[in-house]
Protein backbone atom coordinates (compact mmCIF):
# COMPACT_ATOMS: atom_id res chain seq x y z
CA UNK A 1 0.00 0.00 0.00
CA UNK A 2 1.55 3.14 -1.10
CA UNK A 3 0.74 6.97 -1.89
CA UNK A 4 4.13 8.03 -3.08
CA UNK A 5 4.51 11.79 -4.53
CA UNK A 6 7.17 14.15 -5.70
CA UNK A 7 6.89 18.08 -5.95
CA UNK A 8 9.15 20.91 -7.52
CA UNK A 9 9.40 24.79 -7.28
CA UNK A 10 8.47 26.76 -10.13
CA UNK A 11 10.17 29.91 -11.55
CA UNK A 12 7.23 31.24 -12.76
CA UNK A 13 5.44 33.99 -10.53
CA UNK A 14 1.94 31.99 -11.81
CA UNK A 15 2.88 28.84 -10.10
CA UNK A 16 3.25 28.36 -6.60
CA UNK A 17 4.11 24.32 -6.63
CA UNK A 18 4.25 21.53 -9.30
CA UNK A 19 3.36 18.04 -8.21
CA UNK A 20 2.74 14.45 -9.25
CA UNK A 21 1.81 11.17 -7.63
CA UNK A 22 0.77 7.58 -7.80
CA UNK A 23 -1.73 5.40 -5.19
CA UNK A 24 -1.19 1.47 -4.92
CA UNK A 25 -3.48 0.04 -2.43
CA UNK A 26 -4.77 2.85 -1.43
CA UNK A 27 -8.37 3.87 -0.36
CA UNK A 28 -8.97 7.09 1.05
CA UNK A 29 -6.43 9.74 2.15
CA UNK A 30 -6.68 13.15 4.63
CA UNK A 31 -6.90 16.12 2.30
CA UNK A 32 -5.42 18.94 4.41
CA UNK A 33 -6.89 22.46 4.08
CA UNK A 34 -5.04 24.52 1.37
CA UNK A 35 -5.41 28.37 0.52
CA UNK A 36 -4.13 27.79 -2.91
CA UNK A 37 -6.53 26.31 -5.74
CA UNK A 38 -4.75 23.78 -8.66
CA UNK A 39 -4.78 22.17 -11.69
CA UNK A 40 -5.22 18.68 -11.42
CA UNK A 41 -4.65 16.08 -14.27
CA UNK A 42 -5.26 12.17 -13.58
CA UNK A 43 -5.55 8.95 -15.10
CA UNK A 44 -6.75 5.66 -14.00
CA UNK A 45 -7.50 2.41 -16.05
CA UNK A 46 -6.06 4.49 -19.06
CA UNK A 47 -8.28 6.98 -18.88
CA UNK A 48 -7.52 10.64 -18.68
CA UNK A 49 -9.32 13.39 -15.84
CA UNK A 50 -8.64 16.85 -15.66
CA UNK A 51 -9.99 19.29 -13.54
CA UNK A 52 -9.21 22.41 -11.32
CA UNK A 53 -10.18 21.79 -7.15
CA UNK A 54 -9.56 24.13 -4.28
CA UNK A 55 -9.17 25.75 -2.05
CA UNK A 56 -10.12 24.11 0.89
CA UNK A 57 -11.55 25.29 3.63
CA UNK A 58 -11.13 22.49 6.15
CA UNK A 59 -9.29 19.03 6.19
CA UNK A 60 -11.93 16.00 4.63
CA UNK A 61 -11.50 12.46 3.82
CA UNK A 62 -11.20 11.99 0.17
CA UNK A 63 -11.06 8.62 -1.80
CA UNK A 64 -8.23 7.91 -3.65
CA UNK A 65 -8.74 6.26 -7.27
CA UNK A 66 -6.90 2.66 -6.98
CA UNK A 67 -4.16 2.52 -8.99
CA UNK A 68 -4.15 6.44 -10.44
CA UNK A 69 -1.54 8.64 -11.47
CA UNK A 70 -1.87 12.42 -10.75
CA UNK A 71 -0.01 15.56 -11.63
CA UNK A 72 -0.94 19.01 -10.23
CA UNK A 73 -0.24 22.40 -10.80
CA UNK A 74 -0.56 24.32 -7.59
CA UNK A 75 -1.01 28.58 -8.44
CA UNK A 76 -0.03 31.42 -6.40
CA UNK A 77 -2.48 33.41 -4.84
CA UNK A 78 -2.37 36.33 -6.97
CA UNK A 79 -3.52 33.99 -10.05
CA UNK A 80 -6.67 33.44 -10.88
CA UNK A 81 -9.22 32.83 -14.12
CA UNK A 82 -11.30 35.92 -15.39
CA UNK A 83 -13.62 33.37 -16.66
CA UNK A 84 -13.74 31.79 -13.28
CA UNK A 85 -14.61 33.36 -10.68
CA UNK A 86 -11.91 32.48 -7.40
CA UNK A 87 -15.53 31.73 -4.92
CA UNK A 88 -16.80 29.28 -7.68
CA UNK A 89 -13.67 27.01 -6.65
CA UNK A 90 -13.49 27.09 -2.94
CA UNK A 91 -14.10 24.00 -1.83
CA UNK A 92 -15.32 22.62 -5.21
CA UNK A 93 -13.95 20.50 -7.80
CA UNK A 94 -14.56 21.42 -11.35
CA UNK A 95 -13.79 18.77 -14.22
CA UNK A 96 -13.38 20.00 -17.99
CA UNK A 97 -16.15 19.04 -20.24
CA UNK A 98 -14.02 17.15 -22.39
CA UNK A 99 -10.68 15.00 -22.13
CA UNK A 100 -8.49 12.65 -24.42
CA UNK A 101 -5.63 10.99 -24.20
CA UNK A 102 -3.89 14.35 -25.32
CA UNK A 103 -5.67 17.38 -25.01
CA UNK A 104 -8.94 18.65 -23.02
CA UNK A 105 -11.15 21.73 -22.73
CA UNK A 106 -11.13 24.87 -20.91
CA UNK A 107 -13.15 28.04 -21.75
CA UNK A 108 -14.18 26.84 -24.48
CA UNK A 109 -10.45 26.38 -25.98
CA UNK A 110 -8.67 22.31 -26.62
CA UNK A 111 -5.40 22.50 -25.07
CA UNK A 112 -2.80 19.85 -24.77
CA UNK A 113 -2.50 18.11 -21.78
CA UNK A 114 0.61 19.42 -19.77
CA UNK A 115 2.59 17.32 -17.73
CA UNK A 116 5.31 17.37 -14.87
CA UNK A 117 8.34 18.82 -17.12
CA UNK A 118 6.46 21.33 -18.92
CA UNK A 119 4.08 22.91 -16.41
CA UNK A 120 6.07 26.49 -17.34
CA UNK A 121 5.64 26.59 -20.56
CA UNK A 122 1.78 25.18 -20.24
CA UNK A 123 0.79 28.20 -18.51
CA UNK A 124 3.13 30.79 -20.03
CA UNK A 125 0.79 29.58 -22.77
CA UNK A 126 -2.18 30.15 -21.22
CA UNK A 127 -1.01 33.17 -19.80
CA UNK A 128 -0.64 34.63 -23.48
CA UNK A 129 -4.20 33.80 -24.82
CA UNK A 130 -5.88 35.49 -21.17
CA UNK A 131 -7.10 32.31 -19.95
CA UNK A 132 -4.62 33.49 -16.29
CA UNK A 133 -3.81 36.41 -14.78
CA UNK A 134 -2.03 37.47 -11.91
CA UNK A 135 -2.69 40.46 -8.98
CA UNK A 136 1.08 40.86 -7.50
CA UNK A 137 -0.29 42.50 -4.71
CA UNK A 138 -2.29 39.57 -3.73
CA UNK A 139 1.46 37.28 -3.34
CA UNK A 140 2.84 40.51 -1.20
CA UNK A 141 0.33 40.63 0.87
CA UNK A 142 -0.12 37.05 1.85
CA UNK A 143 3.72 37.27 2.23
CA UNK A 144 3.62 39.99 4.97
CA UNK A 145 4.18 43.16 2.74
CA UNK A 146 2.12 46.14 3.78
CA UNK A 147 0.88 47.62 0.32
CA UNK A 148 -0.10 51.61 0.65
CA UNK A 149 -3.62 50.87 -0.67
CA UNK A 150 -6.44 51.43 1.61
CA UNK A 151 -7.43 47.50 3.85
CA UNK A 152 -10.54 47.09 1.92
CA UNK A 153 -9.40 47.39 -1.48
CA UNK A 154 -6.74 44.64 -0.09
CA UNK A 155 -9.07 42.29 0.71
CA UNK A 156 -11.49 42.88 -2.39
CA UNK A 157 -8.32 42.25 -4.21
CA UNK A 158 -7.28 39.49 -2.37
CA UNK A 159 -11.05 37.88 -2.31
CA UNK A 160 -11.18 38.24 -6.04
CA UNK A 161 -7.95 36.28 -6.58
CA UNK A 162 -8.31 34.00 -4.02
CA UNK A 163 -12.06 33.48 -3.17
CA UNK A 164 -11.10 33.52 0.82
CA UNK A 165 -10.59 36.73 3.74
CA UNK A 166 -6.57 37.16 4.17
CA UNK A 167 -7.81 36.16 7.82
CA UNK A 168 -8.61 32.73 6.34
CA UNK A 169 -5.34 32.57 4.39
CA UNK A 170 -2.98 33.33 7.46
CA UNK A 171 -4.94 30.51 9.80
CA UNK A 172 -4.51 27.36 6.55
CA UNK A 173 -0.68 28.77 6.04
CA UNK A 174 -0.21 28.58 9.75
CA UNK A 175 -1.75 25.21 10.32
CA UNK A 176 0.08 23.74 7.64
CA UNK A 177 3.15 25.27 8.38
CA UNK A 178 3.13 23.64 12.11
CA UNK A 179 2.04 20.08 10.49
CA UNK A 180 5.26 19.99 8.61
CA UNK A 181 7.56 21.40 11.74
CA UNK A 182 5.39 19.07 14.00
CA UNK A 183 6.43 16.32 11.48
CA UNK A 184 9.87 17.10 11.64
CA UNK A 185 10.16 16.30 15.28
CA UNK A 186 9.32 19.68 17.29
CA UNK A 187 7.94 20.09 20.51
CA UNK A 188 4.11 21.51 20.33
CA UNK A 189 4.95 23.97 22.58
CA UNK A 190 7.92 25.68 20.21
CA UNK A 191 5.35 25.20 17.57
CA UNK A 192 3.12 27.69 19.24
CA UNK A 193 5.71 30.31 20.52
CA UNK A 194 7.57 29.91 16.77
CA UNK A 195 4.11 30.70 14.94
CA UNK A 196 2.30 32.93 17.07
CA UNK A 197 -0.93 30.84 18.79
CA UNK A 198 -2.19 31.51 21.64
CA UNK A 199 -1.67 28.66 23.32
CA UNK A 200 -1.49 24.38 22.90
CA UNK A 201 -5.24 24.23 22.69
CA UNK A 202 -5.72 26.88 19.98
CA UNK A 203 -2.94 24.73 17.97
CA UNK A 204 -4.60 21.49 18.41
CA UNK A 205 -8.13 23.57 17.05
CA UNK A 206 -6.26 24.82 14.51
CA UNK A 207 -4.21 21.31 13.46
CA UNK A 208 -7.77 19.37 13.88
CA UNK A 209 -9.91 21.89 11.46
CA UNK A 210 -7.39 22.54 9.53
CA UNK A 211 -5.28 19.43 8.67
CA UNK A 212 -7.31 16.95 10.42
CA UNK A 213 -4.64 15.51 12.86
CA UNK A 214 -3.60 16.34 16.30
CA UNK A 215 0.17 17.11 17.00
CA UNK A 216 0.75 13.98 18.75
CA UNK A 217 -0.17 11.81 15.28
CA UNK A 218 1.49 14.22 13.45
CA UNK A 219 4.79 13.32 15.65
CA UNK A 220 4.35 9.89 15.16
CA UNK A 221 2.93 9.34 12.24
CA UNK A 222 -0.22 7.92 13.69
CA UNK A 223 -2.52 7.82 10.69
CA UNK A 224 -5.27 5.28 9.42
CA UNK A 225 -5.34 7.13 6.05
CA UNK A 226 -2.28 9.32 4.49
CA UNK A 227 -1.91 12.96 4.48
CA UNK A 228 -2.53 15.03 0.89
CA UNK A 229 0.80 17.08 0.19
CA UNK A 230 2.19 19.41 2.36
CA UNK A 231 5.44 21.01 1.56
CA UNK A 232 8.20 23.79 2.92
CA UNK A 233 7.73 27.05 1.26
CA UNK A 234 10.13 29.84 2.04
CA UNK A 235 9.90 31.63 4.83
Amino acid sequence: MALESEDRPSDSLYISRVWRGRSSGVERMTSVATSNWELVVWQQHGRVHVGVRGPETAASVADVPDESESFGITFSHGTSMPHLPAARLVDAHLDSPHVTAKAFVCRGDEWALPDFENAEQFVARLVREGVLVRDPLVDDVVAGEQPRIGARTVQRRVAAATGLTQGAIRQIERARQAAILLGEGAAPLDVVHRLGYYDQPHLSRSLTRFIGRTATQLQRREAAEPLSLLYKTEG
